[in-house]
């Protein structure tokens, strides 16, 4: 079985669309990172790398996220 780090770039690739249809809900939301973390309790940091596909989120904080943002889990992947 392939090692799981680094993951492929079609992985990183995918991440990144992840965080910017996240950060385009956030946007679009008139929210800023920090009021997504205060609704989701999800840490500010954990935001910012999420949005630049630094970071791979949990489905769970996936869902958090998504109720922070007031849309559906299927709008951001």
């Amino acid at each position: 079985m392939p090692s799981a780090y680094p993951p492929p770039d079609w992985v990183l690739a995918r991440r990144r669309a992840v965080g910017a249809r996240i950060r385009a809900r956030r946007r679009e939301a008139g929210m800023t990172q920090e009021m997504v973390a205060l609704n989701s309790g999800v840490d500010r940091p954990s935001i910012v790398n999420i949005e630049a596909g630094k970071q791979s989120p949990s489905v769970d904080t996936l869902i958090r996220i998504a109720a922070a943002l007031g849309c559906d889990l299927s709008d951001l992947v």
